[in-house]
């Protein structure tokens, strides 16, 4: 049997045992639904649809093109992508997920990235956003906003380590860039900034929409993407809720806890883990409100991972959004799992110099009972900061040497 009709046949069964248990458990699917309905109402449908309505119309209006210019010298040396990039980038760091993804397919869908580029490009700009980190993670699950410093730079800095990563993605070759097109202006070479105006002017004439067209569609669009959202967030409620009451949660719990006690981590994080696997909300707050007797980095560390990964429910959306297009999900979920390992590693390495309280013993009896591997998590963090600061270095130093052989150059 194939991987791929093993994961049809898994993910059958996983539906009809939903259905199954459905009408074993029809209040707390009820129940379940309701709170998937009621996160979706109060915290995503209203910080999430403004900046689709706003991402669109700023494809319209060309303003992408425009930032593509001008961030294109810096976006294909760092990531292997085109300058427009950098507008998706910070459209998904700054609303969350899944606005990178969505954005990424607009951009393929004018043929400004290829497959590759593509799969870079949705790989690292899928982050949770900051309201999300600092004021529902940080404050509302664990009572102390200086805990959304240390989650910020380890969430957001361990999704550019993964951006230098997936610049080796894909086929080296000196491929067609379908963006470049649009972005190299015809006749001569004029300024980095005038040839932003001009990409950006040619963009919205070849959209050639007028304003109440574009806003009529643009609404439309994006309420079609945000009931999805919805839609995913409730069956994944419901899901995670009928597995728990069936015991498939509690048996994939005792899984998690022997793989966190190889690892010296308190296997009280099992649940947190677990929850976070499926849902991001639920894990991040399971890993706010754990036992006291936990060390508060441990905590913090769970919490990186479970942002960082997003939870299927995220990876859901995600699908639902690339199925339009030819980029594919596995490069993504690749990255989300080297994601999180990083900013967990991050939250641990980084706790002394951010918070200014030392690490707690790292085998604490009270906290884990298997003293199997200790310290291996601490050195495959620092193998993994390593790495990814090497990569970063060689890549500067590479565009420097760039620069300079282009100066050197220039006729005196």
């Amino acid at each position: 049997m194939t991987m791929k009709k093993a994961g049809w046949l898994l993910l059958v069964m996983s539906l009809t045992s939903v259905i199954v248990l459905m009408a074993i458990y029809p209040k707390a699917a009820l129940e379940s639904a309701l709170r998937g309905l009621s996160i979706w109402w109060d915290v995503l449908f209203p910080s999430l649809f403004p900046f689709f309505v706003i991402s669109e119309m700023l494809l319209g209006f060309g303003v992408v093109h425009l930032v593509g210019t001008l961030l294109d010298p810096l976006m294909r040396p760092l990531f292997r992508i085109p300058g427009a990039g950098g507008f998706v980038a910070a459209m998904g760091y700054v609303s969350g997920y899944p606005v990178g993804a969505k954005l990424t397919a607009k951009l393929w869908e004018q043929n400004m990235v290829n497959r590759e580029e593509g799969e870079r490009l949705v790989a690292f700009t899928t982050s949770s956003d900051p309201i999300f980190l600092i004021g529902a993670v940080s404050v509302g699950f664990f009572h102390d906003p200086k805990i959304g410093l240390i989650l910020a730079i380890a969430h957001y800095g361990g999704g550019f380590v993964v951006g230098l990563l997936m610049r080796f993605h894909g086929r080296r070759k000196s491929a067609d860039h379908p963006g470049e097109d649009t972005l190299n202006i015809a006749g001569g070479k004029p300024g980095r900034i005038k040839a932003a105006f001009q990409a950006m002017h040619a963009a919205r004439l070849q959209d050639g929409r007028d304003l109440g067209t574009l806003v009529s569609q643009a609404i439309q669009s994006s309420l079609q993407l945000i009931i999805v959202v919805g839609g995913l967030v409730v069956f994944f409620s419901v899901f995670l809720e009928l597995w728990t009451r069936a015991g498939v949660v509690t048996s994939f719990t005792e899984l998690i806890k022997v793989l966190l006690s190889l690892i010296g981590m308190p296997e009280a994080l099992s649940t947190a883990l677990v929850g976070g696997i499926f849902e991001v909300t639920l894990g991040a707050r399971y890993a706010g409100e754990a036992g006291s007797f936990i060390p508060l980095p441990y905590k913090a560390a769970a919490a990186a991972f479970i942002l960082s990964w997003g939870g299927l429910s995220v990876h859901a959306q995600i699908v639902s959004i690339l199925n339009a297009t030819n980029l594919r999900y596995f490069p993504f979920a690749v990255a989300r799992l080297i994601h999180g390992i990083i900013a967990a590693s991050a939250v641990i390495l980084l706790w002394e110099t951010v918070m200014g309280t030392s690490m707690p013993a790292w085998m604490d009896p009270s906290a884990v009972s298997t003293p199997a591997l200790s310290g291996y998590t601490h050195i495959m963090a620092a193998f993994s900061l390593t790495i990814g600061t090497m990569i970063a270095c060689s890549l500067l130093i590479r565009l420097i040497r760039g620069l300079h052989q282009k100066i050197r150059k220039i006729p005196r």
